[in-house]
C-alpha cells in the first residue's frame, strides 16, 4: 500500500488511493509546533479488515517520530490503539 502525505503549517492527512480513488484517510490538526491532533480516520468499507487504518497510523507515527514531536489522539480508533499497544508510547501526548 503506497501511503501519500499532503500538508501545510496548520493541518494534513495521510491517505491511501486504488484506481484513481481515495480508499483511506487519516486526517491531523497543528495545536503548537510541538504536537498534533489526529482528528480523524477513515477506510472505505471494501477495504475493512485489510489493516489500512493502521498503515496510515503507522505512517502518522512515523511522521511524528521524524519531526520529534507527539500525537494528541482525538480519534477514537487512534485512542483506542494508543491505549492497546505500549509501542506508541513516545510520540503519546496524554
Amino acid at each position: 500500500m503506497e501511503i501519500q502525505h499532503s500538508h501545510n503549517n496548520q493541518k494534513g492527512e495521510f491517505f491511501i488511493e486504488r484506481e484513481g480513488r481515495r480508499v483511506g484517510e487519516l486526517t491531523y490538526v497543528w495545536k503548537g509546533e510541538q504536537q498534533f491532533v489526529i482528528d480523524h480516520t477513515w477506510v472505505c468499507p471494501s477495504m475493512r479488515g485489510h489493516g489500512v487504518a493502521r498503515h496510515l497510523l503507522d505512517a502518522a507515527v512515523a511522521f511524528a517520530r521524524d519531526k520529534q514531536v507527539k500525537i494528541i489522539p482525538v480519534c477514537s480508533y487512534v485512542v483506542v490503539m494508543f491505549q492497546r499497544d505500549p509501542s506508541f508510547a513516545d510520540v503519546w501526548q496524554k
